[in-house]
């Protein structure tokens, strides 16, 4: 697990390094001079530096940088766009040094080209528009030639959004310090960031509250994530589920959710769809049962509902009067977890009295889902996605993974989950019938519905990164990503063998 912060927490945690551990800010300054030099070794072509500051603390970690790349014998411009007389005082102090060490410091731009050029203009805590002269430095940077890094965060990018100032500097790589801020993992700031390697230097935060605690997971996590099969099981072991999904000529979203649960691992499934799919889902998938329906049947519902370990709710169910009462019916007496994607959220939106004192639900909307979940528009999500999710949980007991290029997942038991796997060539039709059934899966094996959720997320995430090494980034499909969860889990296996 990888802990993700907010400029907020980052500023609170700098605060209790300083004021409660006693570390002077200056020494916290160069040690992230340090740092950062450090990762541009490992990177750059360090002989000819432009470093650009502006007036705060992060053209403060600028300047250090500056004289320390001075020392070993690179030749260092720096270009200071901020104001000195608004300095901060760590920032005066280390102007004072690179002046004392006869370092050029610039007002305007000339036509030298730079090997590297690294933006220390804002750092964390911007929260207006770029305008004027630091717009004009910026897009100026830009367009020159050369390799471009960010210290923290890249000037013009929201710390805890994403959103872009107006502009931005557009990095090639960013230097976090002690953690990558959420708005370099989120869109559209992460498009900035270019790669971000994270860097320690000696920040000591006070224990982030659960409530407050924003994470993702690495490849190595996935491993202690699943859960474990036992070598004396049977089907039984791994659970009972029941895929409502598939209306008439929608076989295709109960085949993929169903083969997509049994390939995480569900030890039988069983498919209760229209009537005119079942001669298909038989030939595609002769592993599950599949019950069908050509209207609504109470007695047969409870029947499967007092079968099911786990139901799963929505893919390809279409929005007819039928599909209405099974979803009405579902959440008012299902005493399983329920898993609701597609149609079923679509359904929902229409009556969110449903959800109200239903504590065992998962939800994985897509964002124009989440509009009509929320009725907030898309472009209203986008802007804040983690604060209208955190909202939605608060008001409705569930766990929901809100889909997006940065699937998130919270629930009112506090922290997000934000899943940076996954890819554009997974940006097709079934892709979400395969994240219900991944989530299902796992789900039906015992697992938590906040684990299960935030563990198929990733996994689903890997697995299109796994398929587009295999085919690309245009020719990928969505049963190709039930093909790569063999493969991935393979790996997992082959590791605890």
């Amino acid at each position: 697990m990888k802990i993700i912060v907010t400029g907020e927490q980052m500023r609170e945690a700098d605060a209790y390094t300083i004021n409660q551990m006693g570390v002077p800010s200056l020494v916290l300054m160069e040690r992230a001079a340090l740092a950062v030099m450090e990762a541009l070794e490992e990177e750059m072509n360090l002989k000819r530096p432009l470093i650009v500051c502006g007036s705060g603390n992060n053209g403060g970690d600028g300047l250090a940088l500056a004289r320390l790349l001075h020392v070993k014998g690179c030749q260092p411009d720096i270009w200071y766009v901020g104001n000195p007389e608004h300095a901060s005082k760590e920032n005066k102090i280390q102007y004072q040094i690179v002046e004392n060490y006869g370092i050029p410091i610039r007002n305007t731009l000339g036509e030298t080209e730079y090997s590297v050029i690294i933006d220390a203009i804002f750092g964390t805590g911007l929260s207006r528009e770029v305008e004027g002269a630091y717009r004009e430095a910026i897009e100026t940077l830009n367009a020159r030639k050369g390799k471009k890094v960010s210290i923290d965060i890249p000037s013009g990018v929201s710390d805890t959004t994403g959103r872009i100032w107006g502009t931005a500097f557009h990095a090639d790589v960013t230097v976090c310090l002690a953690y990558e801020k959420l708005g370099t993992v989120l869109y559209p700031g992460t498009g900035y960031a270019g790669k971000r390697i994270v860097k320690e230097i000696g920040i000591q935060a006070k224990k982030i509250a659960e409530e407050d605690k924003i994470y993702t997971y690495e490849k190595q996590d996935l491993r202690t994530l699943l859960p474990k099969r036992k070598p004396d099981s049977h089907k039984g072991s791994y659970g009972k589920v029941l895929m409502i999904t598939g209306s008439k000529g929608m076989a295709g979203a109960a085949y993929l959710s169903a083969k997509a649960a049994y390939s995480t691992g569900a030890g039988l499934v069983q498919i209760y769809t229209d009537e005119t799919n079942r001669m298909i889902l038989q030939q595609l998938l002769p592993e599950a049962i599949v019950t069908t329906y050509t209207g609504f049947d109470k007695i047969k519902l409870k029947e499967l509902f007092d079968w099911a370990d786990v139901v799963s709710i929505g893919p390809g169910l279409g929005r007819s009067e039928t599909a209405e009462k099974i979803v009405t019916y579902a959440m008012q007496y299902a005493k399983s977890p329920c898993i609701i994607d597609g149609d079923g959220l679509n359904i929902l939106s229409e009556e969110m009295t449903l959800l109200e004192h239903k504590k065992n639900i998962i939800l994985t909307p897509h964002m124009k889902e989440m509009a009509r979940l929320t009725q907030y528009s898309i472009e209203e999500l986008k802007a804040d996605a983690m604060r209208y999710l955190q909202e939605f949980v608060e008001d409705y007991p569930v766990v929901c993974a809100m889909k997006d290029a940065r699937t998130m997942v919270a629930s009112d038991d506090g922290g997000v989950y934000v899943n940076t796997t996954g890819n554009s060539a997974m940006a097709k039709a079934g892709s979400g019938d395969v994240l219900a059934g991944v989530i299902t899966g796992l789900l039906t094996q015992g697992m938590s519905l906040r684990k299960a959720c935030e563990t198929g997320v990733f996994l689903h995430g890997l697995c299109g990164d796994y398929a587009r090494e295999q085919k690309g980034s245009y020719s990928v499909l969505a049963s190709d990503l039930i093909d790569a969860i063999g493969a991935v889990l393979r790996g997992v296996d082959d590791e605890n063998l």
